[in-house]
């Protein structure tokens, strides 16, 4: 069910404390840890607490928490002192999505071209 912890779930798992993870930021709602395979010299990953399997579901779902997961990624850039930075959400195998867990990426710390892949 959306928004519950799901037993199968790597992040869920994270959230638990069960998998560990280098947190970097954490609040009531969100967490933020380093992704382990870097894509950026600054990669981090920003989930909310509760599992929601991709944006669109959390969107439609939790508009406020979805709100809370942006924020955050604002909050994890300041952190990180990134002067620019992307923040991408793959939604889908199609577009890279590998753990079906809600999660933006924050990427900085290098150009970044454009298209992206």
């Amino acid at each position: 069910m959306a928004g519950e912890p799901q037993d199968d779930c790597l992040f869920c798992k994270i959230v638990a404390g069960t998998i560990p993870a280098t947190i970097v930021r954490e609040t009531e709602t969100t967490v933020a840890f380093r992704d382990i395979n870097p894509q950026a010299p600054t990669h981090v990953l920003v989930i909310p607490k509760a599992h929601y399997p991709d944006a669109a579901a959390l969107a439609a779902a939790a508009p406020e928490l979805a709100a809370d997961v942006l924020r955050e990624t604002g909050a994890v850039a300041e952190d990180e002192k990134l002067d620019s930075y992307r923040i991408v959400f793959n939604t889908g195998t199609g577009a890279g999505q590998t753990v079906f867990h809600t999660h933006a990426h924050v990427l900085g710390g290098r150009g970044l071209q454009w298209p992206p892949g």
